[in-house]
């Protein structure tokens, strides 16, 4: 395997090594395996003659500690699993082959589902095997081990002295206790059974796999160690002489390939080559319990007598001269041993005798060089053995064997390997201290097992898998896969200075800035409003305001509220934020404002989601999914944000402020512009064109619903009970005329059982269509349908004939609900539709369809099913290793049928889906009906595919918790953990097989599962949504398809050096400091249509196409660009490339540059003004079209030099046409009224740059504007230490004249899950000023439900967290009693998100007096959830919201009071 592909199986940091292959550093992170490799040099008589090196490398498959990763996982992967190779070669001098033979064997649990149970007491743990399909991916075991030791073909290909095999052999060695009332006993029995079932099945064809059943426990005991040995000797023979060993050679140099018989290897990895002569066929397999000790001391013993054979065909003898009758050269029953590599043998010309030539040593001999029998020591008893050979090479690989054990065993247990002394058998002196420390040493290390086992395995397998980057969604349930960008800094800063009470100051950049952690900044006095105009250095999605709070010993100087507006441009923010509260924090407190794009008032008003937030007696929270979500706008261009801060109390005095930052998602621009490795993948990304696999959806029969929502098959149709009445297609809308003679689907397989993970194997679909590649669906009823009338026509259709009165069930709404994403309709327009045929949409709700606590059951499952499938995914991509992907099969994850879909009958004897819906009368046609017919693996009922239940059932069915096992019906099998029980967190996810009816399934898990789709339908529009927001900024950005952005490889290496050439003359070695994405327009200018984009005019000189150029309508005379340097910088003048067209005389402009540290026009300067017509006059060359560039030349451009350089951050250039009549034309001169041939006027015609009609008139164009000068940095500027730091240091000191005090409360009472606390005073309480409230420790977690696709599972490649499409936001509403008996809202606080604990401080609008006061939780409480580490299952919950939302011990109410006043003992109760 070449370093650049290693074989995944045994690569540990493949995870970690991604994000360096993303960035095109593959390199800078090494291969890590884990294991053991060590060498050592032997030899006989006192000379060096070869080296053997022993590695041990264990598989990533099944990682784990002994007790959590014993016998197969759902990645067809045993605990402990160890390939072994043993590698002998003979060293050469510098230039000469090296010869080498190596042999391998594997070592690992037995591959069936099987597990221990540590008991309390120290009895030995319980073995139990699972009682329902314990063979389940044993095959796929055995196939992959096939697959990698097969060299049928290789050997057949070299030509090499092997016979051809035709089969592969997989010899298992089972060295367990097979004894009556030994605990191994039935892993023995199940061992045998397995390997029956894998040959009855005749999924192996070409493997052969036999057992060995070798009780080396047992062997030892009765018969001693030796004949233990020699027993194992007798039995390895056979197979291990079939399986054989790989022979070659090393060429130092490449040159000698052509002289090699055999596989040539070679890579860039090393300078020579390996010429492989002969391969292995087959693989030994050793096992006990926990492939430990009895695994390494038997492999030992068998990969001894390999090295003595591998030594013997390499010239190394290995004999002593104490053997007896095995010395005799010529007597082997004819054998004639082959040659090592570099002899000959001849014969004499004279006595015809032959002799043998050593090419290696130029040498010659009489002797056969290997007169010894092949294996011959196989027959040999131990004393033979020991007496017939030279120890010391024995003792050098037994001293491998033993650090390898330790290591495994201490990789595996926490501890060193037991019962070792075995492998110092053949050395007398060690032997003896290892037999005399044995005992001891076996019992030490058995109490450090069982500590290890029952006290850090799980923290050390959980540690394992993160190592992996397994289960992270398990580990970091909140964690962000892309981290948020931070724009606002280091190049972002304030349009407008920040008024200040200090009389010199920064003008605020020190707000922006990360060093200044402990800044507090001061406002001007009696500021009633502070309000930022941000900058940002780079364009992205603005997702979150940060907040530092800082103040004084006053903590109510900070500001109350907050707005926040964005833009692209400085004209038309947008409102994103409007009177966020801004709690009263102690200084330092990082608080989060999540930021949603602007929403449309309209869809506020009709999905009735702003007016819940404020209604008196809001309902319970959407717990499902949320059915009213606001679709606010998603701008990857914003560039300019207006923080607006508002104080407590106008005019009380300053406010104060600490580190203001902007967080956002920016798209790869660098990688864009430098054509990196990233860019092309991101473009593909962006235009769909990567074919992303559902694993949950098959190709064949799949689901209905998905395959209309991709398009891939017709959808199923209705038909009323007349025959003479047309069909009518509800997923369309479009009329069918009926087929009278169509006949049903006679059954054509029947399926006994299906892989489970198989399901994760299945076709492409994009539920939601993006909004500019939507497709439009053609209905007979019009030319064109919009998606609202057939969303109406559909629900119409579902609802039947008397529609208006009759309520759809939760089933009919969800598939109605899956409807409305595939017509690619928002909540809002959802809405509207109805309300337009006088439909609630409350009514249509699918939380208003169920009781609450079948509700909350229905919540758990669903989460239940989303980690299940989660982890099914990320097994089936690890299984797929050395496997390939599995076959594709007819029933999919979800399995949910269309409207009107029904069962056909025929074979299907479960008839679950035979019902009529409403107001019509539904018959199967071929189209609907399924193909194949499958056998339930519960009730053994035959079933077809809309009988089916999805695959995701099975997770569910296999799922043994707490919180399911009440209403799902099942229950452990056995007390299995291990082969019953699908979890989350380990990578034993599913055990169940085949296919379940929705018969067998009960009611929640069906309900579940559509559930589970719709919410995939939801996260794919929110990804679509992203993506189409990045298609349109890469249009505004570079005018022309993405498609074409990326150009060749090649040819981009050349164009970019041909521009950085080029921009080095255009700036005369000076920077260019208006480039895109750091500079920007501070305005928009009016463009013409078929024009280049605005922000192509500061893109880099490579990007674009070189015919495209940017152009005002031809009614704008006058244009002005203001140009946002990247930086404070000292500008040395401005470059205009002229666009390809040319100039004219009509329209050359007259350019006019200003430049200015701030916005306001007053203050900026003028550097220059220039006509360009005296430039087109006398100089030809920006007449006319452009010649196409070579190499070196640089385009027509004209350059504006300043006097003197100006220090500045924005640049106005204005261009205005020459007006006929006008000074700048002169009609004498410039026109020939004889000849318009002459006209300087006349030009060309003048196509748009992207398309577009022919253009004359004359326009301001241009293609590039480039600032040229020196970035200087901006260097902050510290307050002064004067008179105004010292007033407004004492001010910050100076202590507030009341402090908060907790009032007293008689009894509080949780309710509504705690969700809604009510406080009862007592009667003489003072008037209520505010609420403490402590932050909440519950995360937004990010999995909540099933992949939609195996390619992206971790949410790498997409563009936006789903969580920052749209946010989770929630409020507390305060309602108080008043005098009238009823409940008033005093106020509503939107919360911003701050550390667990945090205490939070808010004043009402005004103090009150009351007995009675209630704080409600609202807004989206199911997005939150509670840290798997700190979740409490004591007691089942109807709601399943999380704990670290509860209002206990959070709320305490206080007032305002001089301390002094109240005296030291009435100060203790301070808030």
């Amino acid at each position: 395997m070449p370093v650049q592909n290693p074989d995944d199986e045994f690569v540990w940091n493949k995870w970690f090594s991604v994000p360096f292959k993303n960035i095109g550093l593959p390199q800078h992170c090494v291969i890590l395996l884990q294991g053991f490799v060590e060498s050592k040099i032997f030899g006989s008589l006192g000379q060096q003659e070869g080296v053997v090196a022993l590695t041990a490398r264990r598989s990533r498959l099944h990682p784990g500690t002994r007790y959590l990763a014993r016998g197969l996982n759902s990645c067809y992967s045993t605990g402990n699993e160890v390939e072994c190779e043993q590698l002998v070669w003979v060293p050469k001098r510098a230039g000469q082959s090296v010869p080498f033979s190596t042999y391998i064997w594997r070592r690992g649990t037995i591959p069936m589902w099987w597990g221990a149970e540590l008991k309390l007491t120290a009895a030995e743990a319980e073995i139990y095997v699972s009682d329902r399909d314990p063979y389940k991916g044993s095959a796929q075991y055995y196939q992959r081990l096939s697959q990698r030791y097969d060299a049928r073909n290789l050997d057949a290909a070299v030509g090499g002295n092997q016979k051809k095999s035709a089969l592969v052999p997989v010899v298992c060695v089972n060295l367990l206790r097979n004894g009556e009332g030994k605990s191994e006993c039935i892993l023995v029995q199940h061992f045998e059974e397995s390997l029956n079932y894998i040959r009855s099945t005749g999924k192996l064809p070409y493997t052969r796999i036999h057992l060995i059943n070798y009780d080396w426990h047992a062997s030892v005991k009765l018969k001693g160690e030796q004949q233990t040995i020699e027993g194992l000797w007798y039995l390895l023979k056979a197979p291990t002489v079939s399986i054989g060993i790989a022979e070659g050679d090393y060429l130092p140099t490449r040159e000698r390939i052509k002289n090699c018989k055999g596989e040539i290897i070679l890579n860039d990895d090393y300078d020579g080559a390996f010429c492989l002569r002969s391969h292995q066929n087959g693989v030994i397999r050793f096992n006990c319990a926990d492939s430990l000790d009895r695994t390494n001391a038997a492999s030992f013993f068998g990969a001894l007598q390999v090295f003595m054979e591998q030594c013997r065909r390499l010239g190394i003898s290995l004999d002593s001269n104490m053997a007896y009758g095995y010395q005799s050269p010529g007597n082997n029953a004819g054998y004639v041993a082959p040659l090592p590599p570099g002899w000959e043998k001849r014969s004499d010309a004279v006595t015809g005798k032959a002799y043998y030539i050593d090419h290696n040593t130029r040498t010659t001999t009489w002797s056969h060089p290997c007169p010894d029998k092949p294996w011959k020591r196989f027959d040999m008893t131990f004393e033979e053995f020991r007496r017939s050979t030279i120890l010391s090479p024995v003792s050098q690989l037994a001293d491998l064997f033993l650090a390898a054990g330790d290591i495994h065993a201490t990789l595996y247990t926490g501890s060193k390997a037991m019962h070792s002394q075995i492998l110092s058998i053949f050395n007398e002196e060690a032997g003896g201290k290892f037999k005399q420390f044995s005992a001891a040493q076996n019992m030490k290390i058995t109490l450090q097992r069982r500590y290890k086992n029952a006290v850090v395995d799980s923290s050390r397998q959980k540690q394992l898998q993160i190592f992996l980057g397994l289960r992270l969604f398990k580990h970091f349930p909140s964690a962000m896969i892309h981290p948020l960008h931070v724009p606002s800094r280091p190049f972002g800063c304030f349009l407008k200075p920040v008024p200040s009470m200090f009389t010199s100051s920064d003008g605020g950049a020190s707000l922006l800035s990360f060093k200044r952690k402990d800044l507090i900044w001061v406002s001007a006095h009696a500021a009633d409003v502070v309000e930022l105009f941000i900058y940002l250095g780079e364009p992205c999605h603005v997702s979150q305001l940060l907040l530092t709070v800082a103040h004084g010993a006053d903590d109510t100087t900070f500001p109350s509220t907050v707005d926040v507006r964005t833009g692209r441009y400085l004209d038309g923010l947008k409102l994103v934020l409007e009177g966020a509260s801004v709690p009263q924090c102690a200084n330092g407190t990082n608080i989060v404002i999540p930021l949603t794009g602007p929403t449309s008032p309209e869809d506020m008003a009709v999905t009735g989601a702003g007016a819940r937030l404020h209604a008196q007696q809001p309902s319970n929270p959407f717990m499902l999914y949320d059915f009213e979500e606001l679709e606010g706008e998603l701008d990857f261009l914003t560039r300019f944000v207006a923080v607006t801060f508002y104080p407590a109390v106008p005019g009380r005095g300053p406010m104060t402020l600490g580190e203001v930052e902007i967080l956002g998602v920016s798209l790869p621009w660098r990688s864009l512009f430098s054509h990196g490795d990233g860019a092309a993948r991101f473009i593909e990304h962006v235009n769909g064109q990567t074919k992303e696999i559902n694993p949950f959806l098959s190709e064949t029969n799949s689901n209905t619903l998905a395959a209309v929502v991709t398009n891939d098959r017709k959808p199923p149709s209705l038909q009323s009970e007349s025959s003479a009445i047309p069909l009518i297609d509800l997923l369309t809308g479009e009329v069918i005329l009926p087929d009278s003679n169509s006949q049903p689907v006679a059954e054509s397989v029947v399926h006994e059982g299906s892989d489970l993970l198989d399901f994760l194997d299945d076709v492409v679909t994009q539920p939601v269509s993006g909004g500019m590649n939507q497709s439009k669906i053609v209905s007979s009823q019009g030319p064109s349908d919009n998606g609202s009338q057939q969303y109406i026509r559909l629900f119409k259709l579902l609802a039947g004939s008397d529609w208006q009165d009759r309520s759809l069930d939760f089933m009919e709404s969800m598939k109605l609900e899956i409807e409305r994403f595939r017509l690619n309709l928002s909540a809002a327009e959802r809405d509207r539709a109805l309300l337009s045929i006088g439909i609630d949409p409350a009514s249509i709700n699918p939380h208003m369809l169920l009781e609450d606590s079948y509700m909350g059951q229905l919540y758990k499952v669903a989460s239940s099913l989303a980690l299940l499938g989660q982890a099914s995914i990320e097994d089936k991509i690890t299984a797929s290793i050395g496997l390939g992907t599995s076959d594709k099969k007819s029933v999919d994850f979800w399995n949910i049928t269309a409207i009107g879909e029904r069962c056909s009958g025929g074979a299907c004897q479960v008839l679950a889906e035979t019902g009529q819906a409403a107001g019509a009368s539904l018959t199967s046609s071929s189209s609907m009906t399924s193909e194949s017919i499958f056998v339930c693996t519960e009730c053994r009922r035959k079933v077809c595919r809309v009988c089916s239940a999805g695959k995701g059932a099975h997770l569910l069915a296999s799922y043994n918790s707490k919180e399911n096992s009440a209403y799902n019906g099942v229950t452990s099998q056995g007390g299995s953990v291990h082969g019953n029980s699908a979890d989350a967190s380990s990578n034993h996810s599913a055990t169940l097989d085949g296919v379940m009816c929705k018969s067998c399934c009960n009611e929640v898990v069906l309900d579940a599962l559509i559930l589970d789709y719709v919410r995939v339908l939801i996260s794919q529009r929110r990804r679509t949504r992203a993506g189409d927001a990045a298609e349109k900024a890469l249009f505004h950005v570079f005018g022309l398809s993405s498609r074409n952005l990326i150009p060749e490889r090649d040819e981009f290496l050349k164009s970019q050096g041909t521009a950085t050439k080029v921009l080095e003359k255009l700036t005369d070695g000076e920077e260019s400091l208006a480039e895109f994405p750091f500079a920007s327009f501070l305005h928009p200018v009016e463009t013409a249509a078929g024009s280049a984009p605005l922000l192509s005019l500061v893109a880099p000189l490579n990007s674009g196409s070189q015919e495209s150029y940017w152009r005002a309508p031809p009614s704008i005379s006058s244009v002005e660009f203001v140009i946002v340097l990247s930086d404070i910088s000292d500008v040395s003048g401005v470059v205009l490339l002229v666009s390809p067209c040319g100039y004219s005389m009509s329209d050359a402009p007259t350019i006019q540059i200003w430049a200015s540290n701030k916005v306001d026009k007053e203050e900026r300067t003028c550097t220059g003004k220039w006509d360009m017509q005296s430039l087109v006059t006398s100089s030809s060359e920006l007449c006319g079209r452009e010649k196409s560039l070579q190499d070196g030349k640089l385009p027509r451009h004209v350059k504006f030099a300043f006097r003197n350089p100006v220090r500045c951050r924005i640049i106005w250039v204005t261009m205005r046409l020459p007006r006929l009549g006008s000074n700048s034309v002169n009609i004498e001169r410039d026109f020939n009224l004889f000849s318009m041939d002459e006209n300087p006027f006349a030009q060309i015609d003048r196509r748009a740059s992207i398309g577009g009609e022919i253009n004359s008139d004359p326009c301001i164009h241009v293609k590039r504007i480039l600032v040229v000068g020196k970035s200087v940095g901006r260097e902050i500027v510290s307050s002064s230490q004067g008179s105004d730091q010292v007033n407004a240091k004492n001010w910050l000191e100076r202590a507030p004249p009341l402090n908060r005090f907790k009032i007293p409360i008689e009894v509080e009472r949780l309710i509504d899950n705690d969700l809604v606390l009510e406080q009862f005073l007592p009667p003489a309480s003072p008037m209520l000023a505010g609420f403490r409230l402590d932050g909440f420790s519950a995360i937004k977690h990010r999995v909540n439900h099933s992949p939609a696709s195996d390619v992206d599972i971790d949410g790498s490649n997409s563009l936006l967290d789903e969580r920052l499409t749209n946010p989770a936001v929630l409020y507390i509403q305060v309602s108080a009693l008043q005098e009238s008996h009823n409940m008033v809202t005093v106020a509503e606080y939107r919360l911003p998100e701050v550390k667990a604990n945090t205490p939070m401080y808010f004043d009402f609008p005004r103090q009150i007096s009351t007995r009675r006061v209630t704080f409600r939780l609202l807004g989206d409480i199911a997005a939150f959830s509670d840290d798997p580490s700190e979740q409490d299952d004591s007691e089942f919950k109807a709601y399943p919201w999380a704990a670290g939302l509860s209002l206990a011990n959070r709320v305490k109410l206080y007032y305002y009071a001089d301390p002094y006043e109240l005296g030291k003992w009435a100060s203790l109760s301070a808030v």
